[in-house]
């Protein structure tokens, strides 16, 4: 008696596979291991978040504390992306990040004042920057310092994992 014999190949697409040409491997991904860039790329990324997080706080005129975390985010992920998963990116695009929401806040300060005073924002920045840290150091209290922390934590987690 005769015994059903199945061809070799997929079972599901009626018939054997056809060898084909090249490499049946897709090629493995290029290695991102330039730090020199990742740094380079997440200060770029820290000056851009930081106007844009200042920007947004000085339109609205208060301070969006959750867009903090999106900022040490947005960071650690560019440095991750770019630069690859070496260790002293986490620990820098961390710092960066602290940097970007500090001066984000400044900037956002420098915003209100300069309409409140008839000056620039430029001039404020520029002229009157020992005000802005008296206004900061006033209005500090310890949801800012937590959320600089999530800003930093993000930054660390993002970079470790891009």
């Amino acid at each position: 008696m005769s015994q059903s014999f199945q061809p070799p190949g997929n079972p599901f697409a009626g018939g054997p596979v056809p060898p084909g040409p090249g490499n049946p491997f897709a090629p493995a991904p290029p290695v991102r291991d330039n730090v020199g860039l990742g740094l380079a790329a997440a200060a770029v990324t820290a000056i851009a978040a930081a106007a844009i997080y200042g920007g947004i706080a000085g339109a609205i005129e208060s301070e969006i504390g959750f867009a903090a975390i999106a900022v040490g985010f947005v960071i650690g992920l560019v440095a991750g992306k770019v630069g690859g998963r070496n260790p002293i990116l986490a620990v820098v695009s961390a710092v960066f990040a602290l940097a970007a929401v500090y001066l984000g806040q400044i900037f956002g300060i420098a915003i209100i004042g300069a309409e409140e005073l008839g000056l620039s924002t430029t001039e404020m920045l520029f002229d009157h920057f020992n005000l802005l840290t008296e206004v900061w150091n006033e209005g500090k209290e310890a949801m800012t310092f937590l959320f600089f922390a999530l800003a930093a934590f993000a930054a660390v987690s993002a970079a470790k994992k891009a």
